[in-house]
């Protein structure tokens, strides 16, 4: 079938990118679903900084784009017995073979045939069925291709969703919410009564703010570069928020904090903000990152952890996520900053990139 999606085709492109365009909405040809497989009608994908991570670095090119979305099955492979056509589904960006031994131990984001098709391109069966009109094989985006009109992916990609749940609302739990909550609650595994602070106010920083409030944290603080994000972080909840540009910074999260905070998440990704998640974090606290853990521990038994994919089991974790916002717990929807076309995607970006946005979603009637 033909669809129309946004593909990358050159990186490094010069901003902004309403003028430079480094995606094209071009037709492409889609194969049907193979075995083990799902036609997804995509109603609404998340803009992401990864996906804006990928315009600017290098991965397998052309790529269609996209890995934060839902949508409803259109169609079914061999073997998908699970899912019936019209149900609602969230797509996750790391595919679980299940047998793997990450996946056998509960580690699906871990998951090593998953990250190696990730890697290369293609759909966890190694498959790629994205052909532009040219007849050149264009590569999926972490199993998921979201930018478009619809997509195939494994059914190992896939978390049937409640129905009642809005679709642009409903894509933010693919990424952002399993990142930034699961972060807090499977990765540190914050306790009630605990103080958390979040270095990095994007999509997924405040869906960890969130999530600390709604794992019991008795303060948590918020730090960023942009007031806007600041006083979002204030709405969602947020005890206390700090300008990450301070050259004061540092110390007077310390000074508030009475030496720093037990658990410090960092999701800006660069080697500053890291800084200062591992400075504010108390003497035997846990600095968390979901970017860059580039300086090395040092005598103070202080623990540097790693979270990818918030350490989710997203058969079992989503789900959850979708319960605790129904139950008024995660105020998900407070995240989503904007609305729009996939004709202009490279705006979203540029928003994305100059810190304007929080979350913004591809919305297809």
């Amino acid at each position: 079938m033909k669809i129309r999606a946004a593909v990358l085709r050159q990186t490094g492109l010069p901003h902004p990118y309403r003028q430079s365009k480094p995606l094209a909405i071009e037709e492409l040809e889609l194969a049907p679903p193979g075995r083990d497989e799902v036609l997804v009608r995509i109603r609404a994908a998340g803009l992401c900084h990864s996906d804006l991570s990928v315009i600017n670095g290098d991965r397998p090119r052309p790529m269609a784009l996209g890995h934060e979305a839902a949508g409803e099955v259109a169609a079914l492979g061999d073997g998908v017995t699970d899912l019936q056509l019209g149900d609602h589904v969230a797509l996750v960006f790391v595919p679980s073979c299940g047998h793997c031994p990450p996946c056998c131990e509960g580690r699906p984001a871990l998951c090593e045939p998953g990250a190696q098709a990730n890697g290369n391109g293609t759909l966890l069966s190694g498959a790629r069925l994205l052909e532009s009109a040219r007849g050149e094989a264009v590569n999926h985006h972490l199993g998921c291709s979201a930018f478009a009109e619809y997509a195939v992916v494994s059914r190992h990609s896939l978390v049937k969703i409640d129905p009642a749940l809005p679709f642009d609302e409903a894509a933010l739990f693919g990424c952002a919410v399993l990142t930034g909550v699961g972060a807090v609650v499977n990765t540190a595994q914050v306790r009630a009564g605990q103080s958390v602070a979040v270095v990095g106010l994007g999509g997924v920083g405040p869906a960890a703010v969130i999530g600390a409030l709604a794992a019991g944290a008795r303060e948590v603080i918020a730090i960023d570069l942009a007031a806007s994000k600041r006083e979002l972080a204030t709405r969602l909840g947020a005890t206390m928020s700090f300008d990450g540009g301070d050259p004061n910074c540092v110390a007077a999260v310390r000074d508030a904090t009475n030496g720093g905070a037990d658990h410090v998440f960092e999701f800006a990704g660069s080697v500053r903000a890291f800084e200062t998640a591992y400075c504010i974090t108390r003497r035997g606290g846990t600095t968390t990152t979901a970017g860059l853990p580039l300086v090395n521990l040092v005598a103070e038994e202080r623990t540097v952890k790693g979270s990818y994919i918030g350490s989710c089991v997203p058969v079992r974790d989503l789900p959850r996520y979708i319960s605790l916002y129904r139950g008024g717990r995660l105020p998900v929807n407070l995240l989503l900053s904007h609305r729009l076309r996939l004709e202009d995607i490279n705006e979203g970006f540029d928003r994305l990139h100059t810190g304007e946005a929080v979350r913004q979603v591809v919305v297809f009637d």
